[in-house]
C-alpha cells in the first residue's frame, strides 16, 4: 500500500500520469475497445472490396471520429477518407505515435465514439457482413387424403 502511494506521489511530481489499459490502447490507436464502432486492419485496408465497403457506409460514421494509422500502406485509401471526412464534416485524426504499428493484424482505420458503446462485433467484415443468399424452398406438395388415395378419387 505504501509502495503504491509512493509511486503515485513520484509520478505526480514528475508529471507522469498512468494510462489505463495500455495494451488495449496500443491495439486501438490510443482508444479503447469499448469505444470502437468499426475497425479495419492493415491487411484489410489493402483489400479493394473492403475499402469500398468502408466508403459505402461513410454516412454511418457521422458523429464518430475516424482514427487513421499514418503508417497504412494504402495512401490512396487514406486520402479518400480524409477528403470525404472533410467534405462531410466528420472528425478524423491521423495517428503517428507508438500505437501506429504496421503488422497485418494491427489497426489501420478505426471509427470510434467519445463514450463507450460496447459493440460485440467491430471488425468491418462483421459489422457489414454480406447478406446470406436467399434459398428457394421447394413448392409444397398438395396432399391427398387417405380416403381419396384408397378409393381412387380425383387428385
Amino acid at each position: 500500500m505504501t509502495e503504491d502511494l509512493a509511486k503515485r506521489v513520484e509520478n505526480a511530481a514528475s508529471g507522469i500520469t498512468p494510462q489505463t489499459r495500455p495494451d488495449e490502447r496500443r491495439r486501438f490507436l490510443g482508444s479503447l475497445r469499448e469505444r470502437v464502432f468499426v475497425r479495419m486492419s492493415i491487411k484489410e485496408a489493402t483489400d479493394p472490396a473492403l475499402t469500398k465497403l468502408f466508403m459505402d457506409h461513410f454516412a454511418d460514421y457521422h458523429g464518430y471520429t475516424i482514427l487513421i494509422n499514418a503508417n497504412t500502406p494504402n495512401p490512396a485509401f487514406v486520402g479518400q477518407i480524409e477528403s470525404r471526412a472533410s467534405k462531410e464534416q466528420t472528425e478524423f485524426r491521423l495517428v503517428n505515435d507508438e500505437t501506429a504499428r504496421t503488422g497485418d493484424d494491427d489497426s489501420a482505420i478505426l471509427v470510434v465514439s467519445k463514450e463507450a458503446i460496447n459493440r460485440m462485433r467491430v471488425e468491418i467484415n462483421q459489422v457489414y457482413a454480406p447478406p446470406l443468399p436467399a434459398e428457394e424452398l421447394p413448392a409444397a406438395k398438395k396432399k391427398t387424403s387417405f380416403w381419396k388415395q384408397l378409393f381412387g378419387g380425383k387428385q
